[in-house]
């Protein structure tokens, strides 16, 4: 399991480096988005990677990589709304943006760990179709659990959700990388 770890870890970095990049360029203006928007374009990105998947001629240059990180972004941002809450103006600078960043990444780190020990690592036996597959079903869930005003009976809150689905494009970006 340190292969995981370090791994783990190498892809969390990349995907950091340029969470700061466009922290630069763009400011905290997502911090504006509200969960269901940032859900939306989670959802944009799996459906991306599938299609890519899926289809055998491709007419944009990118590859499922780069749509896995917004993934991983994207979910990272939702937990730090779901924490701080949505505001009407940008209000974090590169710094404060980051810390937040590296504390949703460190749980989520943390989370994925406890179960890679349950679970064997299993997960290096999947297919990154189908860690795909898993990705689109959590976001169905998340978006239930949205229109559902943020109230389950029985299941995993939306912050789960998130975790486990930058778990899965970790564990895809780690598989496209062998």
């Amino acid at each position: 399991m340190q292969d995981t770890s370090k791994q783990y870890d190498a892809v969390i970095e990349e995907c950091r480096s340029l969470f700061i990049k466009k922290m630069s360029d763009y400011g905290s203006a997502w911090r504006i988005l509200r969960l269901p928007s940032l859900t939306d374009q989670i959802f944009i990105k799996a459906t991306r990677i599938r299609q890519l998947q899926e289809n055998e001629v491709r007419k944009v240059d990118e590859g499922e990589k780069s749509e896995f990180i917004g993934i991983i972004n994207y979910s990272i941002m939702a937990l730090i709304q779901l924490e701080n809450g949505v505001v009407e103006n940008p209000d974090l600078n590169t710094e404060e943006a980051t810390v937040l960043y590296d504390k949703h990444a460190k749980i989520t780190k943390d989370l994925m760990m406890n179960k890679n020990h349950d679970y064997g690592e299993a997960w290096r036996d999947m297919r990154v179709s189908s860690l795909t597959d898993l990705i689109l079903q959590k976001l169905l869930r998340v978006k239930q659990i949205e229109d559902n005003k943020g109230k389950t009976i029985v299941s995993e809150g939306i912050d789960a959700n998130y975790q486990d689905m930058i778990n899965y494009a970790v564990f895809a970006m780690i598989h496209l990388g062998e």
